[in-house]
């Protein structure tokens, strides 16, 4: 059985302990464009890592792409959506044993340098959840007026539902480690899931923290972002949200936790 989280310290220099068995787990639709960068720069900054990319019903060469640069990949039949993706992934670290999970979007909007940002509360067992936030510190992130709006009025609501101060409640850049591999692995929100699973992470009360991220553009393709997405976003989530407080949710396994 591998090393708990609670014992592993970081290594010099920011490095990953040989101990800690980590995942990152990449979803990706129809990235062909940058999944490959995606997967060189998560190794440039740890060999260590094993790479999943979670191929979600691509028309593209995203998973040709992924096994030409030595990923591993889980092709999904077709397209379930982030959530769908993202809970794929942590199954396959729940049942493969790995310690600590890290989300990073095949989109190539997130920079993989900051990874030991939200590997660093995690290694001193602060978090089970460390989430990159891009309105901490001084970022220059700056999301369509209409997506902002959305983004902020979001985080006030789940601050209160949470009664802890949460900055960005969409930010898919994330670290898990085993409890809440086990967690999301048994449920996790398909539809826009980062707001809802911020509330589902206190629910189960495991901790989690924010930290400063800085994110880039996408990589390839065009936001699809408008107006009337936003409001019907804001709707359908805050109507998830409401809904959650009152469901009952399945409990980890105790051999996970």
């Amino acid at each position: 059985m591998s090393e708990p989280v609670s014992t592993i310290v970081p290594a010099a220099g920011g490095r990953v302990p040989a101990a800690l068995r980590c995942l990152a787990v990449v979803p990706a639709y129809n990235e062909e464009a940058t999944v490959a960068s995606v997967i060189r720069e998560i190794r440039s900054c740890n060999e260590d890592f094993d790479v999943l990319v979670v191929d979600d019903g691509s028309s593209d060469r995203t998973r040709e792409r992924a096994l030409a640069e030595g990923a591993r990949v889980i092709r999904l039949p077709y397209n379930l959506g982030i959530g769908g993706a993202v809970q794929t992934g942590l199954q396959y670290a729940s049942s493969h044993g790995f310690d600590v999970a890290v989300q990073v979007d095949g989109d190539a909007q997130h920079d993989p340098t900051e990874i030991p940002k939200i590997l660093g509360p995690i290694l001193e067992d602060r978090a089970d959840l460390v989430v990159g936030s891009r309105f901490l510190g001084e970022g220059e992130y700056e999301p369509p007026l209409a997506r902002l709006l959305g983004i902020k009025l979001l985080a006030r609501i789940v601050s209160l539902l949470v009664r802890q101060r949460v900055t960005d409640t969409t930010s898919g850049f994330r670290a898990a480690n085993r409890r809440a591999i086990a967690l999301f692995a048994a449920d996790y929100p398909h539809d826009y899931p980062e707001v809802e699973a911020t509330v589902l992470v206190f629910r189960h009360r495991l901790r989690m923290l924010e930290v400063p991220v800085h994110m880039r553009l996408r990589g390839a393709g065009e936001s699809s972002i408008t107006f009337r997405w936003s409001a019907y976003y804001m709707v359908k989530v805050l109507l998830a949200l409401f809904v959650g407080l009152f469901r009952r949710y399945p409990t980890p396994r105790e051999e996970d936790k």
